[in-house]
């Protein structure tokens, strides 16, 4: 269970490291002036050049192995919830490393979504554990 709880943790940080350095790619590249094809290529164009997109992207390409490791050893009804704790990464990232404002009522949001996923992670710890078997070979008395 720890080991899954680290995996998920160094995915998180990878998650919210590329959503920043695509946000900061974007912010550099500008907004869209309209949603015309000439409009969406200039952004693709722009996008596959720009340094901070393409580290970005490397980095949600982490964040993606951790996940698909993380699938194959526990279950989803567990591991996904807990990918909504990337919320309160790239909430608390965007304040740090973009410089933004976090009103109360998003806060809040925070929160709900950190208090879900301890009802999650007490779930898995209170689930019952199979019974050990007696080995086939056993005696009994």
């Amino acid at each position: 269970m720890i080991k899954l709880l680290v995996i998920l943790l160094i995915g998180l940080v990878f998650e919210s490291t590329g959503v920043i350095l695509l946000k900061k790619g974007m912010n550099t590249i500008g907004e869209m002036h309209g949603y015309t094809a000439a409009e969406v290529i200039r952004i693709v164009k722009a996008g596959v050049t720009n340094p901070q997109i393409l580290l970005g992207v490397f980095f949600e390409a982490l964040f993606f192995i951790c996940l698909l490791i993380l699938m194959s050893e526990s279950d989803i009804s567990f591991l996904w919830p807990l990918t909504a704790l990337s919320f309160v990464f790239a909430t608390l990232a965007a304040i740090v490393f973009l410089g933004e404002s976090v009103s109360w009522i998003r806060w809040v949001g925070v929160i709900l979504i950190m208090i879900g996923a301890a009802f999650i992670s007490y779930s898995e710890h209170a689930r019952e554990k199979p019974a050990p078997q007696a080995p086939a070979n056993s005696v009994q008395k």
